[in-house]
Formats: C-alpha cells, structure tokens, sequence
C-alpha cells in the first residue's frame, strides 16, 4: 500500500457495499493469507449475522487458497474477471481516497505510525463523517442507522 521508512505495510479491508462501510481492516508488512484471514475474522465478529453473504475480492494467491475457502465457507465468493478492474472500483476507490485525503500528507515514520492514520480516517472520518453519494450524501454510518430506523417502521 505505501512505504514508511521502515518498509511497507499492506492495508487489508473488508467493504459493505450497500454503505460502502469499512466493516473490517488489518494492517500488515506482508500479503500473506493469514493477514486476510484475520480480516474476514473481524468482519464475522463485527457483524455477527447469519444472512447470505457473498464476499468479493480479486483472484490474488491469498483470495484462492485453501485458508480462505475454509475462512469464507459460508459464504458466496465472487472473484473479479481476470485482467478487468472495474469488478472492485468501490475498494479500489476507497484505497485511493485514503492514499490522497489523508496518509499522502504525512512522512510516515514506521508501522504504528501507519496503524495510527489508518485507524484515524477509517474509524474517525471515512466511516463516520465522510458522505458519500452512493448512501445520499450521508456517512456509511448515518446511512446503516436510517436503514436500520426504516427496516424498524416498516416492521412494525
């Protein structure tokens, strides 16, 4: 993802696209299947639900192994079309906006200096405070909430 000056770290992340919400994210200085297998953990924790759940990602070693079809056995896997980008625009978009909103303005000093402005755009803006056309102009937060209220009305 980007280069402190101790080497680079990876930004691993799971996005609800209905809210375009980062559900889960792990920072680490490989790629390894443990590292998404880790996010994926967070996200079942976070979320907690039993509804279908189709998981998309591209077609990367970590993304076809073994580990990951047992991690993501409940779910529907989807894998992008090979050599066609535009499958994951919406994390491909979201990891562009947080390289030019938020780190591409800092002389990231080492791993936890990373974690710590990951964790601060992701948990204290981009999911929070950044609206978004997509969820009406509205933060992936405040849009799940009216969902929520709406899901409520019309249940009772």
């Amino acid at each position: 993802m980007f280069g402190p000056q101790d080497g680079f770290v990876y930004l691993n992340c799971i996005m609800d696209l209905f809210s375009r919400k980062i559900i889960a994210w792990t920072l680490a200085d490989t790629m390894e299947v443990s590292t998404v297998i880790e996010t994926i953990n967070k996200a079942n924790a976070i979320r907690k639900t039993d509804l279908p759940l189709i998981i998309h990602s591209d077609r990367g070693s970590q993304y076809v192994s073994n580990a990951w079809r047992a991690a993501t056995e409940k779910m529907q896997r989807s894998y992008s079309h090979k050599g066609y980008p535009y499958d994951n625009a919406c994390i491909e978009s979201f990891h562009s906006l947080i390289k030019r909103e938020w780190l591409n303005r800092f002389n990231i000093r080492n791993q936890r200096h990373a974690y710590r402005l990951v964790f601060e755009y992701i948990e204290a803006f981009y999911n929070t405070i950044r609206i978004h056309s997509h969820c009406d102009y509205m933060s992936p937060d405040e849009f799940e909430k009216l969902y929520e209220r709406v899901s409520e009305l019309s249940a009772a």
